[in-house]
């Protein structure tokens, strides 16, 4: 039997009892339409993700007072960390753009009778593009404002729209500790990091923070810039070195800080995505097989309803292939049809999820060459059963069926 022969008996059937077909599709229709959405949703969160991890700086080291042992657990002073430990960093290290001494600590803000408590975080003119801030308005402190303890301020947008709501903020007096500070920038908004909002912090130059706002020596973070060409491992091994023989610990003492690698927290990051998307993926595949079972139920129906007419078929000569290619067909078509169908409601349903939901969602095209791909599978796996079960029936039994 010809193939378009095939097809145009296959649509004959299919289209012989619409209602009967529809339902067959349904299950891929929804299995197909879930994958498509939930990869979405899983590549949306994976963007997302790694959009927040490298808004706060590329290239970047981040060395904190106390040791890590396995399971997060840490040990040492928390007070470890010095200026001139930073300032060594800096001078000794080879590899190394830019370093960055921070203090931070919750202080109240006050502008009038405007009061918000948030995170003052004192640092260099440096901080600004280790960690990728952008200035929206005005401009930062300077190397001299710095020298002289100055009292400058760079707040964040969150923090300029409560303190002063749709008021310039720059060249206003702001309070932090009954201490008068200038705001001299405003920085873009970054977004909410979940454990850090960067938007609502207040940043002065390191000195002032140290001595008049914070009454604090030493430092709670060194943020270290490496060169683009750097060897990572070797600018953490040479740290390490250099603060393990500033502290003067032995050999069978732990590190009294710890570095972070921003590279190793977006692998991290990007791994616990990945493993959510395969997750998301794989429970909503399980409708796809459901489909697949629907339609097998269907096909082997229609076998029997069409019992007699194979009989005939194969009285006039059709051989077994041309009965298995038909009801194979059949089934690869409607889970074609139903794939393709899934597809337009999937990606509808993925963007109604970011226009409706705070989530975002990203299609890719591979995730649609996958829902095509399975579909057709699913066809073929669960179709073949029943073709194969009517290209071997015999013709004189099923002529005589009734």
């Amino acid at each position: 039997m010809l193939f378009w022969t095939i097809i145009k008996v296959a649509l004959k059937s299919l289209t012989a009892n619409k209602l009967r077909s529809f339902l067959a599709m349904l299950g891929i229709i929804i299995g197909v339409a879930a994958v498509i959405s939930m990869l979405a949703l899983g590549s949306g969160a994976k963007k997302q993700v790694l959009e927040r991890v490298t808004s706060m700086g590329t290239n970047l080291l981040m060395i904190r007072p106390g040791g890590e042992r396995r399971g997060g657990v840490h040990t040492g002073s928390m007070e470890s960390l010095t200026l001139t430990d930073a300032q060594a960093i800096l001078k000794t290290v080879e590899g190394l753009e830019a370093l960055a001494p921070v203090v931070m600590g919750r202080a109240s803000v006050k502008y009038y009778n405007e009061n918000l408590t948030t995170t003052i975080t004192g640092t260099s003119l440096t901080y600004l593009t280790i960690r990728n801030f952008e200035l929206d308005q005005g401009r930062s402190f300077t190397w001299i404002e710095e020298e002289r303890s100055s009292h400058v301020a760079i707040i964040g947008s969150n923090a300029a729209e409560l303190l002063f709501g749709k008021k310039n903020p720059l060249n206003e007096r702001i309070r932090i500790k009954n201490v008068n500070f200038l705001v001299i920038g405003v920085l873009k908004a970054k977004g909410d990091q979940g454990w850090f909002n960067p938007d609502e912090m207040v940043i002065i130059p390191f000195m002032t923070a140290m001595k008049q706002i914070l009454g604090q020596v030493h430092l709670n973070e060194i943020d270290v810039q490496t060169e683009p060409k750097a060897d990572l491992n070797k600018v953490v091994t040479d740290i390490t070195q250099l603060l393990r023989k500033r502290h003067h610990l032995g050999n069978d003492v732990d590190d009294d800080f710890s570095i972070r690698n921003q590279a190793e927290i977006l692998e991290m990051a990007s791994t616990f995505v990945r493993t959510f998307t395969i997750l998301l993926g794989g429970i909503a595949s399980i409708s796809l097989i459901v489909g697949g079972i629907g339609i097998m139920n269907i096909m082997l129906v229609t076998v029997t309803e069409r019992t007699r007419e194979i009989g005939v078929r194969k009285a006039i000569g059709a051989k077994d292939r041309d009965i298995l290619g038909q009801f194979l067909l059949e089934s690869i078509l409607i889970s074609a049809l139903g794939g393709i169908i899934g597809i337009a409601l999937g990606i509808l349903v993925a963007e109604m999820i970011g226009k409706i939901t705070e989530y975002q969602t990203v299609i890719e095209i591979s995730s649609i060459i996958l829902a095509i791909t399975v579909s057709a599978s699913v066809g073929i796996f669960f179709g073949y059963y029943p073709a194969r079960r009517a290209a071997r029936l015999d013709p004189i039994e099923a002529l005589r069926y009734e």
